[in-house]
């Protein structure tokens, strides 16, 4: 086995909220290696443009407009991936939306309707009808792999609703790990930490300096650092790996900080990036 990403050259995968952020630069990544993209989003002209210029570039790809909320909708998306190109290898759960900042007995039922018929059902609709296309495709290289957060390993304060749907996805990740192993295909969650995009545009610097401080690493992580795993657990690389939840969060949900003395700081002079 080479240890190169030439394994998923050709395979089709759709990437849900891939319009912008972490399922742009996973359909990004994808393209560039090979891959036939399926792009899925709300915006038509944001995610039209994304898949545009991946062709431009020379990649193979077509923008699907889909509220990932709607179950029927889903099941559309992924029958015209297969109309389009024959087949399905895989498919990235990654469309989800933020919701936070109160404690729980402030959200309103509405609020709860929401966030988890996008965040929850969603991601089942999409791992349940991309399963079965999978299936029918008799794909040697099958994967589904879904979008958590880092609020899915640790709960956070003010986020009763969103980590209870990340959590709710770890658990689906992991069951239908186990359904599928002896079936060739993986699953697995990435669980982004404090990332750059487009829901920090707004934020005042104080604020994204706190988060930066907030996180071991001293930084936020890049879109990117999530595509590029996503683009490894699609490759022949990672076909023993499955179940798997994995933070990409700079230590993040590793534990709590505390305060350390080093008693030879010279060792690390200079090689520290914060």
């Amino acid at each position: 086995m080479k240890a190169t990403f030439e394994s998923v050259q050709g395979k089709v995968a759709v990437v849900t909220g891939a319009s912008r952020g972490i399922g742009e630069a996973i359909a990004r990544a994808f393209a560039a290696n090979g891959m036939k993209v399926v792009l899925a989003a709300r915006s038509e002209e944001q995610g039209q443009k994304v898949a545009g210029e991946i062709v431009a570039q020379g990649g193979d790809a077509v923008f699907v407009r889909t509220d990932c909320s709607d179950p029927a909708q889903i099941k559309a998306l992924v029958e015209k991936a297969v109309e389009t190109y024959g087949r399905l290898d895989g498919f990235v759960s990654n469309a989800g939306i933020g919701m936070g900042g109160n404690p729980l007995h402030e959200y309103e039922m509405e609020e709860y309707e929401r966030i988890f018929a996008l965040n929850s059902e969603g991601v089942f609709a999409g791992m349940k009808y991309a399963a079965e296309a999978i299936f029918r495709s008799k794909s040697k290289g099958g994967f589904l792999i879904n979008v958590a957060s880092v609020a899915g390993i640790v709960p956070q304060r003010g986020q009763a609703l969103y980590t209870a749907t990340k959590f709710g996805v770890v658990g689906m990740t992991r069951a239908a790990a186990l359904d599928y192993a002896a079936y060739g295909i993986t699953v697995n969650a990435i669980c982004p930490g404090y990332t750059k995009i487009s829901i920090f545009g707004d934020i005042p610097e104080a604020a994204m300096a706190m988060f930066a401080k907030d996180c071991p690493a001293g930084r936020m992580g890049d879109p990117m650092e999530c595509a590029w795993l996503a683009l490894f657990l699609a490759s022949d690389m990672a076909r023993y790996i499955t179940g798997a939840v994995i933070p990409v969060d700079g230590a993040l949900s590793a534990g709590h900080q505390n305060v350390t003395t080093w008693k030879n700081p010279g060792l690390y002079a200079g090689t520290a990036e914060n």
